[in-house]
């Protein structure tokens, strides 16, 4: 597979894109980000969440070579995989972020992922997924076919406590699967969605923990 191609076609850059995340990252992200914080992005794409973000610090990943292209220039940027943090000092990030990826890797590939940030995490420091939810989403998940693991809100959970991390936070249905429909992408739209207690369109699960 070609990861330029992917992030050309399933990943294409839009205006629906950027109103999400600054709208996710107004209400929502910034709620749990301190100005002061370390922040890591995991297979950032076009950077869409770490250029919203305010912090001391911010640091993007992606095996997509191309990506350094889209960042604010205040970024870091390290092409390479979730898999090899090296570049990272131990107890530097506060807070990891990773929007559907962790669907993309095998199960000894998340769990290295784990294994690494179990050091490179603060003491204060937290894992937050985002990513689409078997359970609600599974006529849908391998529609994309990168997609090689399976997680509902239960499995991820559990294959955290399984591998050190204490899960502080976990809500089933946070989003829907995609902004790709003929449905209007507003900010008060994505406000009013992430207040309301009904989600009937949710499939994308999001999932905080920290290291035990």
């Amino acid at each position: 597979m070609s990861v330029s191609t992917y992030h050309e076609t399933r990943l294409a850059l839009g205006q629906r894109r950027s109103i999400l995340w600054d709208t996710l990252w107004r209400f929502h992200f910034s709620k749990l980000i301190a100005p002061s914080d370390c922040v890591l992005d995991l297979g950032c794409g076009h950077g869409d969440f770490i250029n919203a973000v305010v912090a001391k610090r911010r640091i993007a990943v992606d095996v997509w070579p191309g990506f350094p292209a889209f960042l604010d220039q205040r970024v870091e940027s390290f092409v390479g995989s979730a898999t090899n943090l090296d570049f990272l000092t131990d107890g530097a990030v506060d807070f990891v972020f990773a929007s559907n990826l962790f669907e993309h890797l095998s199960q000894a590939q998340f769990q290295a992922v784990l294994e690494q940030l179990r050091r490179k995490l603060s003491q204060r420091g937290t894992l937050n997924i985002l990513q689409p939810n078997y359970r609600y989403a599974y006529r849908e998940y391998f529609d994309d076919y990168t997609h090689i693991t399976v997680y509902s809100h239960v499995s991820l959970c559990d294959f955290l406590r399984a591998n050190g991390f204490e899960v502080l936070e976990v809500k089933p249905r946070f989003l829907p699967l995609t902004i790709k429909s003929r449905i209007p992408v507003s900010a008060l739209m994505i406000r009013l969605y992430l207040a309301s207690p009904i989600k009937p369109l949710g499939k994308q699960m999001l999932v905080r923990a920290r290291p035990r």
